[in-house]
């Protein structure tokens, strides 16, 4: 009886990565700053540039600040949980720039486990079976206007 519970534990062990899911995305930061829930949460006077992408002048670099906010993706397509973990990241980067007296976060690269993803029109996003996560750094800046 013991033998048969210990095999029993050890397959059902060795079975859980069979589901483990870490299927990566990339969606355009556009479409998350287009989305209606982001209407009133994210502030039209902070700017938001992806690394690559033109800014106006900068004038005064301040810190740089990683968000990483996770979401519950049971019942949500892995596309509508990236946004909206994507959207609680900028909320995030939003407030430490407001915080800095900064008007943009620039140079915003994906960070996800410390892993760099670059883009001028992208962010990654990493969908499990459970949980969707979003990692992006920027630096808060004070740019022309």
């Amino acid at each position: 009886m013991k033998t048969r519970l210990v095999a029993l534990a050890l397959a059902a062990t060795c079975s859980l990565p069979a589901f483990a899911r870490d299927t990566v995305l990339h969606i355009p930061l556009a479409d998350v700053l287009a989305m209606p829930e982001a209407q009133g949460k994210l502030d039209p006077a902070v700017k938001f540039y992806l690394a690559g992408q033109a800014t106006p002048k900068v004038e005064k670099r301040f810190s740089t600040d990683v968000s990483n906010p996770k979401t519950n993706g049971v019942g949500k397509s892995d596309e509508f949980g990236c946004k909206w973990a994507a959207l609680s990241a900028l909320i995030n980067l939003q407030n430490s720039a407001k915080r800095e007296g900064a008007n943009a976060v620039i140079d915003i690269v994906s960070y996800y486990k410390k892993n760099e993803y670059k883009s001028a029109t992208d962010f990654e996003c990493h969908a499990g079976a459970i949980i969707i996560g979003v990692a992006l750094r920027g630096t808060c800046a004070k740019v022309a206007e």
